[in-house]
């Protein structure tokens, strides 16, 4: 699926192609700790165990207690596997791949 036009721009591309060379999980904290609240990543990590447990089949009241998701979260994650840009597809193959 190509990438929505209205999100890319140079200095996204910057940001992608910075995180490109981050080689280890420790250097993911350390980027991530500097450029993002503890909040939005904990958000980020949570959306994407949403996302795992959807895929799994779970059901909103088991991820609501699981995670702590809103089921306004595990809403907008269900429309982005379903309707999205493929983006938490791909990561969940991968994963899948890898025995994650």
């Amino acid at each position: 699926m190509p990438v929505n036009e209205k999100l890319r721009d140079e200095l996204t591309d910057k940001l992608f192609e910075a995180m490109l060379t981050l080689k280890t999980v420790d250097e993911y904290y350390r980027f991530f700790e500097d450029i993002a609240t503890i909040g939005e990543i904990k958000a980020l990590a949570q959306r994407l165990e949403v996302a795992k447990m959807l895929d799994a089949g779970m059901t909103y009241e088991d991820i609501v207690a699981a995670t702590g998701a809103s089921t306004a979260t595990i809403s907008r994650v269900k429309k982005c596997l379903n309707y999205g840009a493929d983006g938490y597809r791909l990561v969940l193959e991968r994963l899948k791949q890898r025995g994650q």
